[in-house]
């Protein structure tokens, strides 16, 4: 099994995904792991920028309703998402958002981070994914 973890940030469990932007670079992103954002059937598993999506190229898709932190109908796109260390690569629905919480990117929801199994494994210190 393959296992990737990350120091918390901001006291905070966080991931780490790369995005490739249209310009040919490629982007590492810091997302806030919340378990609470969404269901594990939600239209959607990240929650980034939406100037973040548009830069990956990402093209509206259809339209989610969000209710928590987020009020409002906001654009879902597919986007391209990496975690090299898993030998993650495919395709993620992500709502584009106008802005972000303070030190991170972007939110991991629960639809996301429940196709691994996740947690501290143990160091209260980190938060990580295992395949």
């Amino acid at each position: 099994m393959a296992r990737v973890v990350w120091p918390l940030l901001r006291d905070q469990p966080r991931v780490e995904i790369v995005l490739s932007f249209a310009a040919g670079q490629d982007v590492v992103r810091h997302l806030l792991a919340d378990t609470g954002a969404g269901t594990a059937r939600a239209g959607f598993e990240l929650i980034l920028a939406e100037s973040d999506c548009l830069k990956a190229g990402g093209r509206p898709a259809q339209s989610v309703s969000l209710s928590g932190a987020y009020v409002g109908s906001f654009a879902v796109y597919v986007l391209h998402v990496r975690i090299p260390n898993l030998g993650f690569a495919q395709p993620v629905r992500s709502v584009g958002v106008p802005g972000v919480p303070p030190g991170f990117s972007g939110l991991a929801a629960f639809r996301f981070l429940n196709r691994f199994t996740y947690g501290n494994f143990g160091d209260p210190g980190q938060f990580g994914l295992e395949v």
